[in-house]
C-alpha cells in the first residue's frame, strides 16, 4: 500500500513563503505524522513551526501498529521520527516508511542519534536529521525537506510527461507507418526509431550502418541508394527519394525517405529525416494501374466507350475506345460536345440532343440509341447512357457515361426477328398436328410403368386418371407386392405437381423413435446426437407429393402430429417452437385393415378419415389372371436384357403352370421368381422349376383380418405385462419395462393406454 498524493505537490516554494508570511493565510495547515513516545517534544515541535508560520495538523503515534495505521490516511505531508523508541526503533519506522509512502519526506529528531547512525539514516533515505537539542533547525530543515519533495516531484513528472511523449510518438509513428532516423555524415552512424527497426526488419539491438541499409536495399535500387548517401556526404541538402527493400522472406517492400542537414552544438552536420513505408500505396497505385489497363482491353473486346461532360469548363473527355467508335482523328478538338453531335445521323441527331439536354436539365440519368456516320460514310448503330454526378449541395457538376457500338448485335437482332417470323408461322402450322400427339404420349407415359390390360387394372387407373389432377388425399389398399407404390407414383405424374419432388417414407421401415424426426425434421439439440438441424421429408416434398407407405404402423404419437398438418397445413419440427407452413399432397398405403386397427385402439379414427378421401384398391394378382402373361413377358424380357440373354419364346406348360398358380406375394413374387429363372435357364425357350412356387392351395377366403389382429394384440398386451410385472409396474429408467422391451417411453405410455392396461396393480413397495 502506498500513501495518496500529498498536498505538498501542488504548492511551490513561494506559497510556503507566503504561508510563513501570513500565519492566519486560508491554505490548509501541513499534515506532520511524528513518530515520539514523548508528548511534550510533539507540541514543542508544533509551537516552533507555527512561530514561523508554517501551521501544521501533527499526529502523534508511539507504536508500530499505529504508524502502520497512520501511514495509510492520505494526504500526508511529512514524517517526523524518533531514533529510539521503547518498542520501536526509527530505521525500521523509516524502511517502513519508504515501502508505503517512497515521496513523503522523512526526517529523524532524536536526542541519542550518533553520527554513523545519522548516516546510515540517510543512506536508508531520510532526508534529514535533527538533534532534540538543537531543535531551533527544525523550521530551516522542514522547508528545505519540502522544497526537495516538490523539486523530485517536478523532476518526475516531467519525466513522465517526456515517457508519454515519446509512447505517443512511437504509437503515431506506428500508425502512420512512419519512423525517424538520425545520421551523423562524418561517422556514417545511425540513429533509428523502433518504427524505422521495424520497417527495415532489423533487430532493435543492432547498431545501424550504411552498409546495412545498402544490404536490405533491393539490387535494382542499390546504386540509386549509394549515390544518394555520396551526394549528401559531400554537399548535405534536403532529400525525398523512393526505393524498395528486400526483406529476408523475399517480400518487396516501397519507402519514401526525407532529410534535411542540421548543424550539432560543435557545428557538425547530421541528417534528420523520416522513413515512411508506402508499400500499401504502392500497392494500390500497381492495382490501379492495372485495373486502368484492364479496364482498356475490356472496353476494346467489348467495342464500349466511355466519356464524361464537365459542366463547369463545359469540355467533354473520353477513352482510347470512344475515339475509335467515333473514326475521330487524334489532331481533331474532341472536346466540345458539338462535336459528338455533329456525328450522328442527321434523322436521329435532334431527338438525341434533345435527351441529353433534358437529362441534363433535370438530373437523371440518359439512355439514347441512334445511328452515327464515321468519315468514310460508314454508319454505325449506337446505345449510349449516361449519369449525373451532383455536388453536396445537390449541382450537377458532371455527366458521366459510355457508349456501345451495337451494330453487330443490331444486325443479329434484325436477323433474329426474321427468323423468328419463320419460326412463328411453322410452329403455328405444327400446333394443331402436335396437340393430339402430346395428348397420346401423356397418356402413354403417365402409366408406363404398371402392366396390364385387365378390368380390374383398368378400373383402378381409370380412378388414378380422375384423382390425380386434383390434390386430394388418396388411401392406397391393397395385399402386399400388388405395386401401391406404382399407383401413387401414376397418381403424381398425372398431377399439376408432377414437376416437383415425390418423396417416399416406409413408416415400417424407421424405428419407432425417429419417425417424427424423419417426417417433420428436428432442430440442434432436440435429442441426444441431433447434432445440427436437419430438414424432414414434408419440408424436401414442398409443392410436390409426400408417398406414406405402411402408414398403418405409424405410432399414435406420430399420427396426432400427421393429422395436424392434414388439417391445418403446419407442422412444427422435433424440439422447435415454430410452426412451419406446408403445401404437400399426402398419399397413403397400407395392407392393413385400417378399420380392424382403430377397433384395437392403435390407429386414430380422425386420421382415418382424413385420409381416406379417395380410396383407391389395387386388386391382388389372383383376381386378374390375364395380366400374368403381359407380366411375364415384361418382366423376362427386362432380365434378360440385363442378362445379356435373349429368349425365343415360352412353352405352354409353363405358363399354365404361372397361370394357375395363386401368387400369394403377388406381383413382387411373380418379378422374384422371374428373375431367378432368367439367371438359371440355359436355353432359348423360357421356363421355370415348378419347386420354386409354393403348393399350398390357394384359399378362396382370405383369413379374417379381424381374427389377426385380435391375436396379435393380445399378444402384445401379455408382452407389456409380462415387462410391467419384472419392473414392478416402473416404466422409465434403465430398468422399467421401456428399457426390457427396447422401445421409447413414450411409445409404452400410448400402448398402455391404448390398451387399457391398469399399471398400477404391478406396482411393488420400496
Amino acid at each position: 500500500m502506498t500513501c495518496a498524493p500529498t498536498r505538498f505537490e501542488v504548492r511551490d516554494t513561494h506559497q510556503l513563503g507566503r504561508q510563513h508570511a501570513n500565519p492566519n493565510s486560508l491554505m490548509k495547515p501541513l499534515r506532520i505524522l511524528s513518530l515520539e513516545d514523548n508528548p511534550k517534544d510533539t507540541e514543542l515541535i508544533q509551537s516552533l513551526l507555527e512561530e514561523e508560520g508554517l501551521r501544521c495538523d501533527l499526529r502523534r503515534v508511539e507504536t508500530e501498529d499505529e504508524f502502520a495505521s497512520a501511514l495509510g490516511q492520505p494526504g500526508l505531508d511529512l514524517i517526523l521520527a524518533d531514533y529510539t523508541l521503547p518498542s520501536f526503533d526509527g530505521l525500521s519506522a523509516l524502511e517502513l516508511a519508504k515501502r508505503k509512502c517512497p515521496n513523503v519526506p522523512f526526517i529523524f529528531v532524536s536526542g541519542t542519534l550518533g553520527e554513523e547512525q545519522a548516516i546510515e539514516a540517510l543512506k536508508l533515505g531520510a532526508i534529514d536529521y535533527v538533534l532534540k537539542t538543537r531543535l531551533l533547525r527544525i523550521v530551516p530543515c522542514v522547508r528545505r525537506a519540502l522544497r526537495g519533495a516538490e523539486e523530485r516531484m517536478e523532476l518526475r513528472r516531467s519525466q513522465e510527461a517526456l515517457r508519454r511523449s515519446e509512447a505517443y510518438l512511437a504509437e503515431a509513428q506506428e500508425l502512420s507507418h512512419t519512423g525517424s532516423f538520425g545520421l551523423d555524415i562524418q561517422s556514417g552512424e545511425f540513429n533509428w526509431s523502433q518504427e524505422t527497426f521495424r520497417i527495415f526488419e532489423y533487430d532493435p539491438t543492432a547498431r545501424v550502418t550504411i552498409q546495412m541499409v545498402t544490404q536490405r536495399t533491393h539490387p535494382d535500387d542499390r546504386a540509386a541508394v549509394q549515390h544518394l548517401f555520396d551526394r549528401i556526404s559531400r554537399q548535405p541538402t534536403d532529400f525525398d527519394f523512393e526505393h524498395r527493400l528486400l526483406v529476408p522472406d523475399g517480400r518487396v517492400k516501397y519507402v519514401q525517405v526525407k532529410g534535411r542537414p542540421s548543424r550539432d552544438e560543435q557545428g557538425s552536420f547530421e541528417l534528420v529525416g523520416a522513413v515512411i513505408d508506402i508499400t500499401e500505396r504502392k500497392l494500390t497505385e500497381l492495382k490501379l494501374r492495372r485495373s486502368e489497363a484492364s479496364l482498356l482491353r475490356a472496353q476494346r473486346i467489348s467495342h464500349t466507350g466511355s466519356w464524361s461532360h464537365d459542366l463547369t469548363s463545359g469540355k467533354v473527355a473520353i477513352s482510347p475506345e470512344t475515339q475509335r467508335i467515333f473514326g475521330s482523328n487524334p489532331e481533331e478538338d474532341m472536346s466540345n460536345p458539338g462535336f459528338w453531335f455533329d456525328r450522328i445521323h442527321p434523322e436521329d441527331r435532334q431527338r438525341a440532343r434533345e435527351l441529353f439536354e433534358r437529362s441534363e436539365r433535370e438530373k437523371i440519368d440518359y439512355c439514347a440509341d441512334y445511328r452515327i456516320i464515321l468519315p468514310d460514310g460508314t454508319v454505325r448503330h449506337q446505345h449510349s447512357v449516361g449519369h449525373p454526378v451532383l455536388n453536396e449541395a445537390g449541382s450537377l457538376v458532371e455527366f458521366v457515361g459510355t457508349a456501345v457500338d451495337d451494330t453487330e448485335q443490331w444486325e443479329a437482332r434484325t436477323k433474329l426477328e426474321k427468323a423468328l417470323e419463320e419460326i412463328k408461322r411453322l410452329k403455328d402450322h405444327l400446333q394443331d398436328e402436335n396437340v393430339v400427339l402430346r395428348e397420346q404420349v401423356d397418356r402413354a407415359l403417365m402409366f408406363e410403368e404398371i402392366v396390364g390390360a385387365s378390368t380390374a387394372l383398368r378400373t383402378v387407373l381409370s380412378r388414378v386418371a380422375k384423382v390425380g389432377p386434383t390434390d386430394t388425399t388418396v388411401l392406397i389398399t391393397g395385399e402386399t407386392g400388388t405395386g401401391k407404390e406404382l399407383i401413387a407414383r401414376a397418381i403424381h405424374k398425372s398431377s399439376q405437381r408432377a414437376s416437383r419432388a415425390f418423396v417416399s417414407v416406409n413408416c415400417a421401415a424407421i424405428p419407432t423413435s425417429l419417425i417424427a424426426s424423419e417426417l417433420f425434421g428436428h432442430e440442434r439439440g432436440a435429442f441426444t446426437g441431433a447434432l445440427q438441424r436437419r430438414v424432414g421429408r414434408f419440408e424436401l416434398a414442398e409443392e410436390g407429393t409426400l408417398f406414406l407407405d405402411e402408414i398403418g404402423e405409424l405410432p399414435l404419437e406420430t399420427q396426432v402430429a400427421l393429422l395436424r398438418v392434414l388439417q391445418e397445413k403446419e407442422f412444427e419440427r422435433v424440439g422447435g417452437n415454430q410452426a412451419l407452413r406446408t403445401n404437400v399432397r399426402v398419399i397413403a398405403a397400407t395392407n392393413r385393415d385400417l378399420e380392424a386397427s382403430i377397433a384395437a385402439g392403435t390407429f386414430r379414427r380422425d386420421l382415418y378419415y382424413r385420409l381416406n378421401v379417395f380410396p383407391i384398391n389395387v386388386p391382388p394378382l389372383r383376381e386378374r389372371k390375364e395380366d400374368v402373361p403381359l407380366l411375364v413377358g415384361y418382366f423376362m424380357q427386362r432380365f434378360a436384357r440385363n442378362a445379356g440373354k435373349r429368349f425365343r419364346g415360352m412353352s405352354k406348360t409353363t405358363l399354365d403352370l404361372l397361370l394357375s398358380y395363386p401368387w400369394p406375394g403377388n406381383i413382387r413374387e411373380l418379378q422374384n421368381v422371374i428373375e431367378r429363372s432368367v439367371i438359371v435357364c440355359d436355353t432359348e425357350n423360357f421356363s421355370i422349376d415348378q419347386s420354386w412356387l409354393f403348393q399350398e392351395p390357394a384359399s378362396s377366403e382370405p383369413e379374417n383380418p379381424q381374427d389377426l389382429v385380435q391375436e396379435l394384440t393380445a399378444r402384445e398386451r401379455e408382452m407389456i405385462e409380462s415387462a410391467l410385472r419384472e419392473s414392478g409396474g416402473r416404466v422409465s429408467g434403465p430398468t422399467g419395462a421401456a428399457a426390457k422391451l427396447g422401445i421409447a417411453r413414450s411409445t409404452l405410455e400410448s400402448k398402455i393406454s391404448s390398451l387399457k392396461i391398469n399399471k398400477y396393480r404391478f406396482k411393488t413397495g420400496d
